[in-house]
């Protein structure tokens, strides 16, 4: 009975971005998205989207990463309804102004902390039990290698603490469940993008679209056409 359930997959950013086409490709691909995002209106622009394409409608989540007892409700109600995790693609990011060292202001450090690093410490730990149920579980962490560059100490610094954590759970998983895989995808236009480069052609970069499609294949998933 339980391999006519669709597969489940939570993609975190999910109403923008690379966050929006891989959750769109993921429900063009016959899965049941369980779709992460503060923007409420741009996670109903992806369930109108995904259900126009004939995909199984979303569940929306309106959600911050950095609410902790909003993401402990959530897995608990993922177990409760489908028992299991096959996915989850974190695209969750924050991007605060670009700065010296120096001159960081707390409140843009500990936002970044929270959303880049802290976020994902959590979703780790509470994703980890759901993500076992089943043999061939996977977790994404979408990368963005910026540590070390001028003014990108708050931005650069948490996204590598968030890289260095994924990665020491990918090595102590490399012979059990979950699979934990590090993607880095190419520059897209997206909205953080616009934050650190606002003057940019956006012909110039890679379309979020064509990104999902990569990480789609990557992972092997089939889409129907």
């Amino acid at each position: 009975m339980n391999e006519a359930l669709p597969r489940t997959a939570l993609v975190t950013g999910a109403s923008r971005g690379l966050g929006y086409a891989t959750a769109f490709a993921l429900g063009q691909a016959g899965w049941q998205v369980i779709a992460l995002a503060r923007t409420v209106g741009g996670l109903e622009d992806l369930a109108d989207a995904i259900e126009a394409g004939g995909g199984l409608p979303p569940t929306l989540v309106p959600l911050s990463v950095g609410d902790d007892a909003g993401l402990q409700r959530l897995c608990l109600a993922i177990h409760e309804r489908w028992a299991a995790l096959d996915l989850a693609v974190n695209c969750a990011a924050h991007a605060p102004p670009l700065s010296p060292v120096q001159h960081i202001a707390d409140k843009d450090f500990e936002r970044s902390l929270e959303v880049n690093f802290t976020s994902v410490r959590r979703l780790v730990a509470y994703l980890h039990p759901l993500l076992t149920v089943r043999p061939d579980g996977r977790f994404v962490q979408v990368t963005d290698n910026r540590a070390g560059r001028s003014f990108y100490g708050t931005y650069g610094s948490t996204k590598a603490a968030a890289d260095a954590f994924v990665r020491s759970w990918a090595e102590e998983t490399r012979r059990l469940p979950p699979e934990v895989i590090l993607f880095e995808p190419k520059p897209m236009p997206t909205a953080l993008r616009a934050r650190f480069f606002p003057t940019e052609d956006n012909s110039t970069l890679t379309p979020c679209a064509d990104e999902a499609q990569r990480l789609i294949e990557a992972l092997e998933i089939r889409v129907d056409a």
